[in-house]
């Protein structure tokens, strides 16, 4: 991956790849289960510990095979008891693999009295992968790509690398391994090539969607998966009820939840526990992370985190929720709008170009464009609170603590500093002062200049019009 971040933390769709596939796994409800962990080890098992704080990270000091990283799984599995049953055994960069797959493995596995089952695909192009050799149909061996003669690297069945063991015959086929291969490693497949020599019953199960069993080795192949992968989300959603205009620019994570009857309009990413509810209209061009839409609400052009949103409520254009947001029913966080820790009441309405944070606004309130929420004081912030139906004109500034009554009044250009008791008209700003000829005097010779002293002229000539009107008007009369 050419990454400091090691290949089974990178993401896909709200995960990383070992998320995806340790969740898989835990849908089996095993007894145990262990990840070995290699490269970047600190990192991983500290990311298995937040993701699944029952999972056994075991250390694989040197990396010697697959069967050699098997081995070591089940000696950690051995040490806490008897090993009996099924063992599973899958890999952490194969995302892709459903828990489906894997009870339809470990079903075969068992009502067949396997000694082991493997998992199976047949795939366009086998390059790279282990190739299934089979006789009279029953699977003989595993076979490495580089130890494949030109007959059997031709094989497009090829090994997922994903098994379903009997736990005893495991173990001792792991006993048996050698290092006599291209590699110089203890390969796990050469376990399936013992057991059938010991005359166990070895067999297989062929996923029906090859895509399943696709790793990721580099950026390139992760993208790809990406995209399997939403297009799995975004059609589940669909057959849902939802309605996704155009899926291949709508992103989703698996945390996501949506109702029938959403909608999600195109170049829309819907990111961690964010929840849409039934009639409600996302995008386009939105990225909503764990957020909460409410049923019929509009969110459009946006960027959320950590907000809830009202029934009926409206969002956007080009708006920004930060965390602690919550706009209440029917209420309207409008064009170039920034909220943060903000709770703003049913029916109130911050129509546009406003920054509100630390703040509490009541019902049925209007902040005029412009206004301002000076919460931060250079050391602490400080909360705004502004009660039910109140109106703030535009380009005003609360400068926080600050506190507006019920049904109060702050008058466009005001920067409030006290409080404003309920009913009254707080005005806080200074007297206009016009000062004549001052840009002819200032700035002799520019345009303004220039503009003002033409306006000047007309307004000269048309004094001395006005009086000859009046003065021929006059002699008439006479």
């Amino acid at each position: 991956m050419k990454s400091a971040t090691p290949k089974v933390l990178h993401t896909l769709c709200g995960r990383s790849m070992l998320g995806h596939v340790v969740a898989a796994a835990r849908e089996l409800s095993p007894e145990r289960l262990v990840v070995v962990v290699g490269h970047g080890r600190e990192q991983v098992s500290a990311h298995l510990a937040e993701i699944d704080a029952d999972a056994q990270p075991v250390v694989q000091e040197v990396q010697h095979g697959t069967g050699h990283a098997v081995r070591i799984a089940m000696e950690a599995i051995a040490a806490q008891g008897a090993v009996d049953g099924t063992v599973v055994v899958t890999y952490g960069d194969t995302p892709l693999l459903t828990a489906g797959t894997l009870d339809a493995l470990v079903t075969v596995h068992q009502e067949a009295g396997n000694a082991v089952t493997v998992l199976t695909a047949n795939v366009p192009d086998p390059t790279g992968y282990g190739r299934i050799v089979r006789q009279d149909g029953v699977v003989a061996q595993i076979v490495e790509q580089k130890d494949a003669t030109p007959q059997q690297a031709a094989i497009r069945e090829i090994n997922s690398g994903v098994y379903a063991f009997d736990a005893k015959l495991l173990a001792e086929g792991l006993s048996r391994l050698t290092t006599a291969n291209a590699q110089g490693e203890e390969y796990l497949t050469d376990v399936l090539g013992i057991l059938a020599q010991d005359g166990h019953r070895v067999g297989a199960l062929t996923v029906a969607d090859h895509h399943e069993i696709l790793g990721a080795n580099d950026r390139a192949q992760l993208a790809e998966l990406r995209r399997i992968f939403n297009g799995r989300l975004t059609g589940h959603w669909m057959r849902e009820g939802v309605t996704i205009v155009d899926p291949a620019t709508t992103w989703i994570d698996v945390q996501v939840r949506l109702e029938p009857d959403a909608v999600v309009l195109p170049n829309t990413q819907l990111c961690g526990e964010t929840r849409i509810a039934g009639g409600a209209e996302v995008g386009p061009n939105c990225t909503l992370t764990a957020t909460v839409v409410g049923a019929g609400a509009r969110v459009t052009n946006a960027t959320t985190e950590g907000a809830v949103i009202g029934e009926g409520a409206t969002v956007g254009p080009y708006t920004y929720l930060r965390p602690g947001t919550r706009l209440g029913r029917k209420a309207k966080a409008g064009g170039f709008v920034e909220m943060k820790n903000a709770v703003v009441g049913d029916g109130s309405k911050v129509p546009h170009l406003s920054y509100v944070g630390d703040a509490q606004i009541g019902e049925g309130c209007n902040i005029g464009a412009g206004t301002i929420t000076a919460n931060y004081d250079g050391v602490n912030k400080h909360r705004t609170e502004i009660g039910d139906h109140v109106f703030v004109g535009t380009d005003t500034v609360l400068i926080a603590p600050a506190q507006i009554a019920d049904g109060a009044y702050v008058a466009a250009g005001s920067a409030v500093t006290k409080p404003v008791p309920a009913g009254a008209l707080a005005v806080a700003r200074g007297q206009q002062r016009n000062i004549d000829g001052w840009v002819e005097r200032k700035w002799p010779g520019t345009k303004a200049a220039e503009a003002a002293r033409a306006a000047a002229q007309q307004g000269e000539e048309a004094e001395v019009a006005e009086e000859g009107d009046a003065g021929t008007a006059g002699g008439a009369d006479a």
